[in-house]
């Protein structure tokens, strides 16, 4: 005997339990002819094996089925019924008829309740269309089998096909049961991994009250999701449907759960104004010829007492069939059938056994049970009779956990250790073709031969809710493009974003970045923030207007300087020469020469070589320049001084001594610099900056280069002091004064060099330097020679002995 629990009536109807009298017995509404070809599949397989001489020979398989109205307590109160010694049987036969297995049930609420209630018996239980993934826990359900795949894999197919299509923001609607609570809570933990995000979760079921429906509805309106998951079995889903309809709410685009998608009675033109186009994933299919034949003698006239049949006869044929006595006045709102009628060129789907899914699980799990109880009869061991007439619920229970079978449609049968089949399903979508709903095949999805998930899908072949080709959009937020990364918006969720420019420096090549790249080193990005780009090497060089400049005014200074030079050669035996000191006028003009030829190491790409010969020949270069200054002051006081009674400090200073002055002085410097190269010399730096990067002279040690200025600043402050003090001498060619100035120029122009060089970005560092050094050697020429040479050229008779000892 095997049990079967089906839910013919979809739906119980309430009734109120008054506790003072025995309560009615349960009234159950809303015939489900698919449902009912469910139970008619089961009887239509155990025919078979019946007829099979292979299969249980000699031995004949009963049944016994019940209804369920969709309910967990009325399929609880039918599966023990089921299991139920019958009282009317004699307590001393030798094999009491209390099922072998039991074939229950289409949903997972219902399922629990028997699973977790007959497991301790270890009554085998095979289910057709419960899916919940929570019934592979062998743990609490150890007796549960089921020829339909476990949620945990289509929690993988449905969130593998919204990752396909790139749908990132989507809706749920789940039923208030097992089946659709943790099908949801599993679709919702894999497209966690996968970055999407559910904007809402629904819930609905066949018995709320209409205001909760229309709550999941205005919920559906408010949102902005165009892509919505719905994991409720059909019976629960359809008075959602029917209010979506009625508010003709059109632009979302449905993912089916396989509870509903192949369904019956949703597939109506009616229906499909809202949910054309749905797609979703459903078990294969498969073909059952001689099915029909049997469907089509489905008679109330050749089995008066069979159940269920002529609820069925009201529905297909639309009369009633009155039974042996029954009066002709019934209530039943149908009129009474004449006899007359007959099923034979009927064209309802019901007939139509080339799609079945669910029935086909149920023909699965009824051989499945014949195979186990064909090896546990049949299958001897050595000593024991060829045949056992009676077997216990736990043999074939463990029968069950290891039965492996080709069935005669080629397809192999086994259940796994959780006891589940393998996984494989069909992408079904939603399309209306001559006025009547399609479920179309366009995609597979299974374990490929690496043991890995595949998805396949023909997408030309999909018919969209817009009824365009072109793949609809669910984000939240449009993806970022490149160069931008996603900025998170506050209070909102994760898949709601604005998109804002990755910042200097940083980069972002792909879209829908949620972090900017930062670039390498020597990187820069460009405009676009999506590449990075060589940063510009930036040095003050020869090609450039400033380069050309600079240049240009080092190489003027230097010709000046030379040509100074010259004309003091050729005037050297006239008295403003004479009394210019020409010696060390000449030498203060060849080191002007080599101070306008220093800025030159300055410009162009920095070398180690040129790093350490500009600071070093700047260094030694001014510091002769200013002893020869400090020498042609001296001279200047001592020579005042020689002109009191009794003083002969000029003759103590002569040509010798200011040679020692100028050496003694210019070789502290060359102490100094040569300390500086070998303890610490300038070298050849990069300094990164966010465009460019920066090739310069590092001074190696700031203490040595600070000594350098320090040493030349001394140096000028001393002929500094000298010559203000010297500034009012009486003779009219009183040099004194003029290098008052030129010292005046020369401090005021380093000076303010320290903080224009510390503050100065880049190459404008080294033209501040070159600039300082230009400033202050054109200072020295211009001041010095520029008064000897104006005598020289434009008043030649002033240049003469008696006017320039001459007092003013």
């Amino acid at each position: 005997m095997i049990g079967g629990i089906f839910p013919v009536f979809n739906k119980q109807e309430d009734s109120s339990a008054s506790f003072v009298k025995e309560p009615d017995k349960v009234k159950c509404a809303g015939f489900d002819l698919r449902a009912f070809r469910w139970t008619q599949v089961m009887i239509f397989a155990i025919d078979e094996i019946n007829k099979d001489s292979s299969l249980l020979p000699n031995v004949s398989l009963g049944y016994r089925i019940l209804d369920s109205c969709a309910s967990p307590t009325n399929t609880l109160r039918a599966a023990l019924t089921l299991v139920s010694s019958p009282v009317e049987i004699e307590p001393t036969a030798p094999c009491l008829p209390t099922i072998s297995a039991l074939i229950a049930e289409s949903g997972s609420s219902q399922s629990l309740a028997v699973a977790g209630t007959l497991g301790p018996f270890r009554v085998p239980m095979v289910s057709y269309f419960s899916t919940c993934a929570c019934l592979s826990d062998k743990g609490k359900y150890p007796t549960f089998f089921r020829t339909i795949p476990s949620d945990y894999h289509q929690a993988k197919a449905l969130a593998a096909l919204v990752k396909h299509f790139g749908w990132t923001w989507i809706g749920a609607i789940q039923s208030d049961n097992d089946y659709g609570r943790n099908g949801v809570q599993a679709f919702t933990e894999e497209v966690k991994k996968l970055g999407v995000c559910i904007a809402f979760v629904g819930t609905v079921l066949r018995t709320y009250p209409s205001s909760k429906i229309l709550d999941v509805v205005d919920m559906i309106k408010q949102s902005t999701v165009q892509v919505i998951l719905s994991f409720v079995p059909e019976g629960d889903l359809y008075p959602l449907m029917r209010e979506v309809v009625r508010q003709n709410i059109t632009h979302i685009q449905w993912i089916a759960s396989e509870a509903w998608i192949t369904a019956a009675r949703p597939s109506t033109p009616e229906i499909y104004s809202s949910f054309g186009g749905a797609i979703g994933f459903v078990v294969r299919k498969m073909a059952i010829p001689k099915l029909r034949h049997f469907l089509m003698g489905i008679s109330p006239y050749t089995d008066r007492k069979a159940a269920f049949v002529r609820d069925f006869w009201e529905k297909m044929v639309g009369c009633w069939p009155l039974s042996a006595g029954e009066p002709s006045g019934s209530e039943r709102s149908s009129k009474t059938c004449t006899g007359a009628e007959t099923l034979v060129d009927s064209q309802d789907l019901f007939f139509n056994v080339t799609q079945l899914r669910v029935s086909y699980n149920v023909y699965k799990a009824v051989y499945a049970v014949a195979h186990a109880l064909h090896h546990l009869i049949f299958c001897k061991k050595e000593g024991e009779s060829p045949m056992r007439p009676c077997v216990n619920l736990s043999q074939i229970h463990d029968q069950l956990k290891t039965v492996h079978f080709i069935n005669q449609f080629g397809e192999a049968v086994f259940f796994d250790g959780n006891g589940d089949p393998p996984a494989s399903y069909d992408v079904i979508n939603w399309q209306l073709r001559a006025g009547q709903v399609q479920h179309v095949t366009v995609g597979q999805f299974g374990l490929a031969a690496n043991q890995a998930y595949e998805l396949s899908i023909q997408e030309d072949s999909i018919v969209w809710r817009t009824g365009k080709s072109v793949i609809p959009v669910a984000v939240c937020s449009q993806i970022c493009p490149v160069g931008t990364r996603k900025a998170q918006i506050k209070g909102k969720s994760v898949c709601c974003f604005d998109c804002i420019p990755c910042a200097d420096g940083t980069i972002a090549n792909a879209t829908g970045a949620a972090d900017c790249s930062p670039c390498p080193q020597e990187y820069w990005s460009n405009d676009g923030r999506d590449q990075c780009i060589l940063k510009t090497v930036e040095f003050l060089s020869y090609h450039e207007p400033m380069g050309i400049a600079l240049t240009m005014v080092s190489l003027l200074g230097t010709c000046l300087s030379f040509a100074t030079m010259l004309v003091f050669i050729h005037y050297k035996d006239t008295p403003v020469v004479k009394a210019s000191n020409s010696e060390l006028s000449s030498l203060l003009l060849f080191s002007l020469f080599l101070c306008f030829l220093c800025p030159l190491t300055f410009i162009g790409r920095p070398t180690a070589w040129t790093c350490m010969l500009r600071h070093t020949a700047f260094g030694v270069t001014f510091a002769l320049c200013i002893s020869c200054m400090l020498g042609k002051t001296i001279v200047v006081v001592t020579a005042f001084r020689a002109t009191l009674p009794g003083n002969n400090v000029a003759g103590k200073f002569g040509p010798s001594q200011q040679r020692i002055i100028v050496c003694s002085c210019t070789v502290v410097q060359i102490f100094i610099c040569v300390l500086w190269l070998n303890l610490n010399p300038p070298y050849r730096d990069f300094r990164y900056s966010h465009r460019k990067i920066v090739l310069e002279c590092n001074t190696g040690s700031e203490t040595a280069f600070y000594a350098v200025l320090g040493y030349i600043g001394i140096l000028a402050g001393i002929c500094l002091v000298l010559a203000f003090l010297s500034r009012k001498l009486p003779d009219n060619f009183n040099e004194a004064k003029f290098i008052t100035f030129s010292m005046l120029i020369f401090c005021a122009v380093w000076i303010t060099f320290i903080p224009a060089y510390v503050s100065a970005p880049g190459k404008f560092t080294v033209a501040v330097e070159i600039f300082a050094i230009l400033s202050s050697a054109f200072g020295l020429l211009i001041c010095i020679f520029a008064p000897k040479c104006y005598i020289l050229f434009i008043k030649p008779e002033r240049n003469t002995k008696k006017h320039v000892m001459g007092r003013n």
